[in-house]
């Protein structure tokens, strides 16, 4: 009978080795289009770079995306018909080089495709538009102003660990208008934040570095206060807390976080006047243009 029982319970230890054939449920393959372009107005020049990847399957890593074309437009809405951009222009995209997946002005043209940050005001509408062989893809965003940051400071306030590094942000709101901001504090951190209650006032507050990220002594830390339209606020308020605050905003999310790059597709065809019924045929990512403004701070810690 003994001999029995370790005759089961080998077979059952060796049961527990067998590799089991787990099927994964298949992603749809979607463009992914990381498009925020940050405006620091004492340059010449807007920054524009797009890069445009595509999702993989589980435990695969995102892939170059096949683009034909991609071209932004841009200019002031008129006032009785806002789907018209006066005083604007096109610029014409290329990619940087061939399988770097990133889109810049084309130097190749015989006009100048930069945008020059001189020629854009607040308000001014840009529109982007993307060709691949099959399908076509369009986002519209409004540029959106910021504010400076006044002072970064370092505290000495912890949280739960004991060893977060504080930094403590100082920035004063424009009162003439309702302001959403998204803050950078490098590292892939960001927080999001709207003035519904300092409106005009100067608000500061205290950001927590994760032990985790072993800042040094002398280590430098760049923080940007970036403007951002109500949508783009919703958006990246919704990634941060998909993704837990553990990776950047334009990676795959955990969950599909929807911005604003629509798939246009056959739109302009006699048979297709929307894409309402293809509702769920569209790309992630964001297409933005915000000012930026950025400044440093050098972490000091106290020696033992």
């Amino acid at each position: 009978m003994k001999k029995l029982a370790l005759i089961l319970l080998m077979i059952l230890v060796a049961s527990c080795e067998d590799v089991i054939d787990v099927t994964l449920p298949e992603n749809d393959t979607r463009l992914i289009v990381n498009g925020v372009i940050r405006v620091d107005e004492t340059e010449e020049y807007v920054p524009i770079e797009i890069t445009v990847t595509q999702s993989s399957s589980f435990f695969e890593t995102n892939t170059v995306a096949n683009i034909k074309n991609a071209v932004i437009y841009y200019g002031t809405p008129n006032i009785d018909a806002p789907e018209i951009l006066e005083g604007g222009g096109v610029s014409n995209l290329t990619e940087l080089e061939p399988g770097s997946g990133k889109w810049v002005p084309d130097p190749s043209f015989d006009s100048d495709q930069r945008i020059r940050v001189q020629n854009i005001n607040e308000g001014d509408v840009f529109q982007l538009i993307i060709e691949t062989e099959q399908e076509r893809y369009f986002a519209s965003t409004t540029y959106v102003k910021s504010v400076p940051i006044d002072s970064l400071e370092q505290g000495d306030q912890t949280l739960f660990s004991g060893d977060e590094t504080e930094v403590i942000v100082t920035f004063t709101d424009n009162g003439e208008r309702d302001d959403f901001y998204i803050l950078d504090f490098d590292f892939n951190e960001y927080l999001v934040t709207e003035d519904e209650f300092y409106q005009g006032q100067t608000f500061v507050f205290s950001y927590f570095y994760d032990a985790d990220l072993a800042l040094d002594t002398d280590d430098t830390v760049e923080i940007s206060l970036l403007g951002a339209t109500e949508a783009f606020y919703n958006y990246m308020n919704q990634i941060i807390v998909q993704s837990g605050g553990d990776q950047g905003p334009f990676q795959t999310p955990a969950a599909t976080v929807r911005g604003n790059i629509t798939n246009i597709t056959g739109i302009d065809n006699d048979d297709v006047k929307d894409n309402v019924e293809r509702s769920n045929n569209f790309a992630l990512g964001y297409f933005a243009i915000v000012q930026e403004y950025k400044k440093s701070i050098v972490i000091q810690h106290e020696e033992n």
